[in-house]
């Protein structure tokens, strides 16, 4: 197939979570079994400073926005066979030192960079000489590219226009600006409607994409039901209820060429037969965090946005409570700057036991999944993760609520007691992941079966490679709609 992926980040080349890492992998891996693709994303400074190799296309890009006409150049990258890379310029709207907002507060324009980018996205999957026949959208800074390419097909009559899938990578961020905003988009009010855009009087650019899209896709089996229900469908519920037809649940993959302990540049190489390195990674982490080497002492780790959906809340009030236990526990995260400061403080409150680093750290988030014992996920919901299905890979057990993904990748004991790989509580509840705490910590003083935790954890495979045959069996269904 010839397939247009598109995305407001991409591994390697910006990131700020998770999207980043399956949009990468999952186009590296289609263009691996044989596909064209392409992939579409924003020229950040930060792509521009680590990859000045980009060679200019010749495609002249002038678009609307609003009552303005904005131009963009468009650079490529061919990091493999059957791969481009498309990097969209307009230093004005993404030449930033962040990619949506600076010191956890939103950029003001973002309406008006992400509208463009949309457009950008649906010119280019009109206008590409390989002619996509399937374009691959991604969360709210791509939706509104499904309603621009349902709107060009509609106005045109005739001609060939490619099939649309958006991906739900989490429903919580829809992408609402006021409806003002909306001229931006240089479309008819007609749109804007209770069965378009609108969105209690204001504009949502997921919705458009929900809305718009031949099928919709989540990033787990267990999130694409969750979302239909009013507790996680976050006012969406009833319209996914309604495109429940045409709405997959497609578990992410793990991409094992960068997360595995045998290859692994940033930390000392380990097996499932031979854990001597990773008890090498667990007493070089302790060293660069400034806490006791101690071999004997249960480490865990926890990586990730410090916001409400990773419940930093219960996580913050087990801390003191885990602190009175014999462990050591690590935090790489980045929130709003009170709660980065209340996590800071247990480092002086508890400096021989927490630690923590702010912002995130590519090389140091690997020595911690290798160098951990367990790897702590409370969310409040999840619609896949990744972390978990990392830590499984490194032997670093996960302790995790049984929500989204989370659910569908971790085994605890009361499932499968031979499987088991990981410990699973499931209120929402400080009293719930310290109990799950404890149970690892009975766990960690049982070496064997630790160590068949570890084996299980390590032999379980969420290769991409069934990920993506997974969507081209959903794009077939768009393209052939």
């Amino acid at each position: 197939m010839r397939i247009l992926l598109a995305s407001s980040e991409v591994h390697p080349y910006s990131k700020t979570g998770g999207l980043a890492d399956m949009v990468g992998a999952l186009a590296k891996t289609l263009a691996r079994a044989g596909h064209q693709v392409g992939l579409v994303t924003p020229l950040y400074a930060v792509v521009r400073e680590n990859f000045p190799q980009l060679n200019p296309l010749e495609l002249p890009l002038e678009l609307p926005l609003g009552p303005q006409s904005v131009s963009a150049k468009i650079y490529t990258l061919n990091p493999s066979p059957n791969l481009t890379i498309y990097f969209v310029d307009v230093p004005r709207f993404y030449d930033r030192p962040e990619l949506y907002g600076y010191n956890g507060v939103d950029y003001p324009d973002n309406a008006e960079r992400f509208i463009f980018f949309s457009k950008a996205v649906a010119y280019l999957a009109c206008h590409l000489p390989w002619s996509p026949e399937m374009v691959h959208l991604n969360d709210w800074q791509t939706g509104l590219a499904a309603l621009f390419l349902r709107h060009q097909a509609k106005t045109a009559g005739q001609g060939s226009f490619p099939g649309v899938c958006l991906t739900i990578h989490n429903l919580a961020y829809q992408g609402l600006f006021p409806s003002g905003q909306y001229p931006l988009a240089n479309l008819p009010w007609e749109y804007f409607n209770v069965d378009g855009v609108e969105f209690y009087g204001r504009m949502s650019c997921l919705k458009a994409g929900l809305v718009f899209s031949d099928v919709l896709t989540t990033v787990s089996p267990r999130y694409s039901r969750e979302i239909l229900t009013p507790e996680l469908g976050c006012g969406l519920d009833g319209l996914l209820r309604t495109r429940q037809n045409a709405l997959f649940g497609i578990l992410n993959g793990s991409d094992y060429e960068i997360w595995n302990p045998l290859t692994d540049p940033y930390i000392q190489s380990y097996s499932a037969a031979d854990f001597t390195g990773k008890a090498r990674n667990k007493e070089l982490l302790q060293m660069e965090l400034g806490l006791p080497a101690d071999p004997s002492i249960p480490f865990f780790g926890s990586i990730g946005r410090l916001v409400e959906q990773k419940g930093v809340d219960i996580m913050m009030a087990a801390v003191p409570e885990m602190m009175q236990h014999k462990l050591q526990f690590v935090l790489l995260g980045n929130g709003t700057p009170d709660c980065e400061a209340k996590f800071a403080a247990f480092t002086n409150r508890f400096p021989s036991q927490f630690a923590m680093r702010g912002g995130y750290d590519e090389a140091l988030s690997h020595r911690i999944e290798a160098g951990a014992d367990f790897f702590v996920m409370p969310s409040r919901f999840e619609p896949c993760g990744l972390n978990q299905m990392y830590s499984l890979r490194y032997g670093t057990i996960p302790i995790v609520r049984a929500t989204g993904g989370l659910d569908d990748t971790v085994i605890d004991v009361r499932e499968d007691a031979e499987k088991a790989n990981g410990i699973k509580f499931h209120d929402y509840s400080t009293q719930a992941l310290s109990k799950a705490v404890r149970k690892a910590l009975t766990l960690y003083a049982e070496p064997e079966l630790f160590h068949q935790f570890r084996i299980n954890a390590m032999s379980a495979d969420f290769s991409w490679d069934r990920t993506a045959a997974a969507y081209i069996n959903v794009y077939k269904r768009a393209v052939h709609k």
